[in-house]
């Protein structure tokens, strides 16, 4: 049977090992959880930073402690960490397992929960294992970035889980300070040096002799760059010098107008159609222009047309 765990309850551990996997739904814009273990002291706080089991120190050095791969099963992304609760030596009293948001606060993560198995289960963690306790972790503002899931303490002469819900808006490294873990700050100064870029050193100065010249300077480094291409210079023709003209005729300017060449005179003896012509001086009788009456040859003036018609003839 599953105990359904509210924040501040707790059950009794009979497995001598257990598996605590936490298990979020992941997606777009979910930000990735990373489950850890911090092993405390009757004060409180770690011994020293191997108390303190995660993705950079798997397993603690007693081995009793390890933090497994994560998995993606259908329920949901998984982060795991077992225990031997019944083999930790004395020292040790409470077990806190803790959850971190990479990315993210855990306002923006869905169905988060953390599911408490005998170890000694065929199948556990998965969904053909049944839990011994599912506590479903509620973040109380959603800015936290870290979370205090639960708890294995030590109970007399055997251990029990609390469901815990505590969280923290400094991240994973709060809350490993917050339980006394070293966390190492970075040198002063050494942030900027890595930001700020080194200053370039001084270009060198060329000699005068190769500038005079006109030959290219060495850059620095050693590295002799090829000179630029340069067009030959244009040298225009002596003033006084006249430019010859082709003997051929100019080709012509393509894209604009060209000047249009003279047409050649229509010869004299070429009729101009549609316009009288001028009488020529041959025996032949001259062309008829067409459209126009032909000129008549100049009347003899001696010449009479004989009378005609009845008005003409003498009365009698």
């Amino acid at each position: 049977m599953t105990h359904a765990m509210l924040k501040g309850s707790n059950i009794p551990l009979e497995a001598p090992a257990v598996r605590a996997v936490l298990r979020w739904t992941p997606g777009p814009g979910v930000p990735d959880v990373d489950v850890s273990a911090l092993l405390l002291g009757d004060g409180g706080r770690v011994r020293s930073d191997e108390d303190f089991v995660f993705y950079n120190q798997p397993t603690h050095p007693c081995g009793l402690v390890r933090h497994l791969p994560k998995k993606r099963l259908v329920e949901g992304a998984t982060d795991s960490v077992e225990v031997e609760v019944a083999r930790l030596e004395a020292a040790v009293s409470r077990v806190v397992l803790a959850a971190s948001a990479d990315g993210g606060t855990f306002g923006q993560v869905d169905d988060l929960c953390v599911l408490l198995y005998d170890a000694a289960q065929p199948g556990a963690g998965t969904a053909e294992a049944t839990p011994v306790a599912r506590f479903d972790v509620r973040p109380e503002t959603g800015d936290e970035t870290a979370m205090l899931c639960g708890e294995l303490y030590r109970r007399g002469e055997g251990w029990k889980f609390r469901a815990l819900g505590q969280g923290y808006a400094t991240g994973l490294v709060g809350l490993a300070t917050e339980f006394g873990i070293t966390v190492e700050e970075p040198e002063e100064g050494a942030e900027d040096s890595a930001r700020t870029p080194a200053p370039a050193a001084p270009e060198a100065v060329a000699p005068p002799g190769p500038a005079a010249t006109g030959a290219a300077a060495e850059p620095a480094g050693g590295y002799a760059y090829p000179p630029p291409p340069t067009a030959p210079p244009v040298v225009p023709p002596p003033p006084s010098q006249s430019v010859p003209l082709p003997a051929t005729a100019p080709q012509p300017a393509y894209g604009y107008p060209q000047p249009y060449p003279q047409v050649p005179a229509v010869p004299a003896h070429r009729p101009a159609y549609g316009y009288p012509q001028q009488h020529q001086s041959q025996q032949t009788p001259p062309q008829p222009s067409y459209g126009y009456p032909p000129h008549h040859p100049v009347p003899d003036p001696a010449f009479r047309l004989p009378p005609q018609g009845p008005q003409f003839l003498p009365q009698h």
